[in-house]
């Protein structure tokens, strides 16, 4: 049973990144799917798509991956912030700046899923998922 399935995404693409491979598959969920088309937009990952694997017609997400010329990932780090165990709730004014502004903060507000810079515009407030740099 997995407790976390935000932080196994999370995990899937870090490892996918570090092994060098081209794409990674993650089960479907709307979250997930809202956390990748995020970092889509931001330019850490290549595209996002879904399609249906095996006989019982399993939703998967799969996440291409981006990496620059010399082989690195367009991502330095991948870091869950909120968790089960540990909800981090934050207001608008007091969301953090991920190394200086070079990082991007995913929050889960009431308007929907959006990235800090967002947040602070429209003055919203929510949980911490996670921080991308």
């Amino acid at each position: 049973m997995m407790t976390d399935p935000l932080a196994d995404m999370l995990a899937r693409i870090r490892n996918a990144a570090l092994a060098r491979h081209e794409l990674t598959q993650v089960p479907h969920s709307k979250i997930k799917l809202a956390v990748a088309e995020l970092l889509k937009q931001q330019g850490f990952v290549a595209d996002v798509h879904e399609s249906e694997v095996g006989p019982e017609k399993h939703r998967r997400l799969v996440i291409t991956l981006k990496y620059g010329s010399d082989k690195q990932a367009a991502f330095k780090g991948l870091r869950r912030v909120s968790r089960p165990g540990r909800r981090v709730y934050v207001r608008h004014d007091q969301i953090p700046r991920v190394l200086s502004g070079m990082g991007v903060s995913i929050l889960s507000t009431s308007h929907g899923l959006m990235t800090d810079d967002e947040a602070r515009r429209r003055k919203v407030g929510g949980e911490l998922l996670c921080e991308v740099w």
